[in-house]
């Protein structure tokens, strides 16, 4: 790779104009889910009785009737064929961090002739080879086959390949042969069903007996970076880690923040705007676009769903990021810390619970003080994070996450809640059984005639905590920009469901023991569960040292990276608490550590390969040539002094070469070393101490040598031209 390469590729990125995409210009609602085989699409194209039967079906949280699927079948694929496709595939999340698919044909050849066929079975389950994909140990590869089965709840949808038609794509669940779960939905299909459960005991003995259902919802906002194609293509760690391995700081980064909801740049914007096309169509409710904090991040977020279906969305989302990035010459970066000193990118998991209704359970209403109902689900929702605020960290534990969390940018690994000021007030006064608080809603007056006063909620927004109340859900920041957001809201619904569960029972006995209603028992326990669960409430700025200081006083854990992370995951408490719950068995828990470690230590080695072969290979040849050319000056000075700068700059240089030199030598032998323990959580150990300290020592000589090899030889596009260059 030379410096030309390098030139020729930011000459491309300034020539590059807006890609004009657009020709639709329908209202969204009006192509709104019109790729999706919709509830409104089954009720044109199925007899009355059998959608009324197949939408009671999608309410109730039932398994589908095989009568009811072969008819929804035929109809799914008169549909299908009707919008030129060929061919189905069911679309699931094994334990890979992506998504996986198996395309089939529908045609189907027997003495009868030729026809497209898609009966029930084929809808509603489908094999797929599974031998390679991770599953910690829960089967061998000769014991691979798993099998796929139909998640009515997010409908199915068309992919649209360009000149070569589309795919029906069925969401699906992935589990093995044995029935363990082996993805990342069935697990949170679980947990939400837990929940519910739990949920409806309490409003039950509130008395809520019109609640037969509880969900939870989920709005994942999705952060993200796009660099130019070109310039991406010439960093070798962008295209194997999706992230910088090096990269000296740019002379301007993001302190003047100018990028944060600035107008966003005509290509950029032209982008988002293909991306939401194709989003709208596939029933994807895309509401907010806006430019980051860094230079070349942005965000966007879409309208609250089942969590389920947000999951699968965000899914999809990503990957129409990604192919469409391409489209307009851009690269599509999801890394939780793509650049050094920059910020990062995470995906604020917002949480709620509601009612088949549509009541939202953490709605705190006009007067919160006064509304038992959400101050129950309030409280349990904090203990639930008191009580197992390490393993929620270990759900958002990866090796890209490490760099993000406890960056100012970022939540630290810390969990705490934060309430506001108004709802601290409330469990106050709730705690101390004396006096009342005054939460009543109130507005900001803004001191100009012509504007509005603005209502102010009962919480105001903490960007640094990474469990935050934020009005009537909670935003757990801390989850990272490539995550499948399943897992964390897996464990959220889990735990919570436990906490609910001991709320009732305490609630009930007291209610039985005392001979009191509800509001009285209510007043008896909540003081107790609010003094428990206190040490994890925290309403100030977590990013400060006095926070960390604080938080080992109240004894809450502070894993700064993964491999201490997961060990929640493996705890016997953990373990208990989840195949109570039938979530995930033992040895489901036991193999989602295992692949989560295992995934860690494959992505830190692929770093440090990426690492080495770039020092040596461009670094290095670049440092060589510049050392060269200073030679070829000295040489046409006459006498030149020991002390002239130019002997000054030669030695920088060649000390920053013999350490880079010496870097590399380490780094492999960390990796080597590495590769050698035995056993798995060996081997992590050993990538989070020695490799990834060898490779930041590497990083800092290479960092070094890019401040001063003269710019026309440096091989690599540097920061200024990857952040601003597109």
């Amino acid at each position: 790779m030379s410096a030309n390469a390098r030139f020729a590729a930011l000459a491309a990125a300034a020539s590059r104009q807006a890609r004009q995409t657009l020709t639709d210009t329908r209202p969204q609602s009006e192509r709104y889910g019109e790729d999706t085989f919709s509830i409104e699409e089954a009720r044109k194209r199925l007899p009355k009785d059998i959608f009324k039967k197949f939408r009671e079906t999608l309410d109730s949280n039932h398994p589908l009737d095989p009568e009811i699927a072969a008819v929804v079948a035929h109809a799914m694929k008169e549909w299908a064929l009707s919008r030129g496709v060929t061919h189905y595939t069911h679309w699931f999340q094994p334990m890979t961090g992506v998504t996986a698919e198996k395309h089939d044909s529908f045609l189907n050849v027997d003495p009868s002739g030729v026809i497209e066929r898609f009966n029930a079975r084929e809808l509603v389950q489908g094999e797929p080879d599974a031998s390679s994909f991770p599953s910690g140990g829960l089967r061998a590869t000769f014991e691979a086959r798993g099998y796929t089965a139909w998640d009515p709840v997010t409908p199915a949808f068309l992919v649209q390949h360009p000149n070569s038609g589309a795919t029906l794509t069925i969401p699906s669940a992935f589990v093995s042969y044995t029935g363990e779960s082996l993805d990342e939905k069935t697990p949170l299909l679980r947990s939400s069903e837990a929940l519910s459960r739990a949920a409806t005991r309490l409003l039950g003995l509130m008395g809520r007996t019109d609640v037969k259902r509880v969900v939870t919802t989920v709005g994942p906002e999705q952060e993200y970076f796009l660099v130019d194609r070109a310039l991406y293509n010439l960093r070798p760690d962008l295209v194997a880690c999706g992230r910088t391995v090096f990269g000296a700081p740019p002379p301007k980064g993001q302190e003047l923040e100018d990028q944060y909801f600035g107008a966003i740049k005509e290509r950029i914007v032209t982008f988002m705007a293909d991306v939401e096309s194709q989003l709208i169509a596939l029933g994807i409710p895309v509401k907010t676009r806006h430019n980051e904090v860094a230079p070349a991040q942005y965000e966007c977020a879409p309208i609250f769903e089942l969590s389920n279906k947000a999951a699968d969305h965000n899914q999809i989302m990503l990957e129409v990021f990604r192919k469409t990035a391409l489209r307009h010459e851009l690269a599509f970066l999801d890394h939780e810390k793509p650049f050094k000193g920059i910020n990062g990118s995470g995906k604020h998991n917002n949480w709620s619970m509601a009612t088949e209704h549509g009541e939202n359970l953490l709605e705190p209403g006009h007067t919160p003080a006064e509304n038992l109902q959400f101050l129950c689900f309030l409280v349990a929702t904090v203990n639930a994070v008191h009580t197992h605020g390490g393993l929620l960290r270990a759900s958002v534990a990866s090796a890209g996450n490490d760099h993000r969390l406890g960056a100012n940018e970022a939540p630290p690994a810390i969990m705490s809640v934060f309430v506001g000021e108004d709802l601290t007030g409330v469990l106050d006064t709730i705690e101390k059984g004396a006096g009342s608080a005054d939460s009543r809603r109130h507005t900001i007056a803004l001191g100009v005639t012509t504007l509005p006063h603005i209502a102010k909620d009962t919480t105001d927004r903490n960007r640094t905590s990474p469990f935050a109340f934020t009005g009537n859900k909670f935003e757990f920041r801390a989850v990272g920009s490539s995550a499948n957001i399943s897992m964390s809201n897996t464990i959220i619904n889990t735990t919570v469901a436990e906490a609910i569960d001991a709320l009732t029972a305490e609630l009930d006995s007291t209610m039985r023991r005392d001979g009191v209603d509800f509001a009285e028992a209510a007043a008896r326990v909540l003081p107790g569960l609010i003094t428990a669960a206190r040490p994890v409430l925290f309403n100030g700025d977590n990013y400060t040292t006095e926070w960390h200081e604080e938080a080992a006083r109240r004894g809450l854990p502070n894993d700064k990276d993964t491999p201490t992370a997961l060990r929640h995951f493996v705890t016997q408490v953990t373990l208990a608490l989840f195949d109570k719950y039938n979530v995930l068995s033992r040895s489901e828990m036991e193999s989602r550590y295992r692949v989560r470690l295992e995934n860690y230590c494959k992505r830190v080695a692929i770093e440090a390969r990426v690492a080495l072969e770039m020092a040596r290979t461009g670094v290095m040849p670049a440092a060589l040539s510049y050392l060269e050319r200073l030679g070829r000056v000295r040489g046409s000075v006459v006498a030149p002094s020991a002390a002239s700068p130019l002997a000054e700059i030669e030695q920088q240089v060649l000390d920053l070469v013999a350490a880079a030199h010496t870097g590399t030598k380490r780094l492999e032998a960390a990796l080597h070393e590495a590769h050698d323990k035995d056993g798995i959580d060996a081997e992590a150990e050993a990538m989070r101490t020695a490799v990834t300290g060898a490779l930041a020592s590497l990083r800092s000589a290479v960092d070094g040598l890019e401040a001063l090899v003269d710019d026309t030889l440096w091989p690599y596009p540097k920061y200024r031209e990857l952040l601003f260059c597109a």
